[in-house]
């Protein structure tokens, strides 16, 4: 059966929620292939002490070692947030199929850094779903600090 795209970003979510119970930026990620959820990540930066464990890189790398493969043509990311410029990196090498993703970052997304799609010519991207929710989530982590 086809899932919608909500659904998979409904399991980002999931895993964005992880994120904020743990004191982490609120961004969560999924990996989908062949309507099966093949990877999931949250992010781990302080939970690392690791810039780059964003909620991407950890799917991504899931994604990689589950297949024994460093290409996912076939995939589709879910991601809660648009990509930062170094996210965006990582799926460009990756050569995902698709990325999906729900609220736009208009002070850290990709498009603040860049003038075109810093993704894979082939990648095919859907951007706003679940984008109320998504951002929510991110004001909500945020308007917490503030206080």
């Amino acid at each position: 059966m086809q899932e919608s795209h909500e659904f998979y970003m409904g399991r980002a979510l999931v895993e964005a929620r992880k994120a904020f119970e743990e004191d982490e930026v609120p961004v969560g990620a999924i990996v989908v292939m062949k309507n099966k959820i093949i990877s999931k990540g949250y992010n781990m930066v302080e939970k690392l002490q690791d810039p780059t464990a964003h909620a991407e890189i950890i799917a991504l790398t899931a994604a990689f070692n589950f297949l024994g493969s460093k290409y996912l043509p076939e995939a589709t990311l879910y991601v809660t947030v648009e990509p930062c410029l170094m996210c965006s990196g990582a799926l460009y090498w990756s050569k995902i199929g698709s990325i999906v993703w729900g609220a736009n970052d208009e002070k850290n997304g990709h498009r603040h850094f860049t003038n075109g799609s810093p993704f894979h010519p082939k990648t095919t991207l859907i951007t706003g779903v679940m984008e109320e929710e998504c951002a929510g989530l991110m004001k909500e982590f945020f308007r917490s600090k503030r206080n």
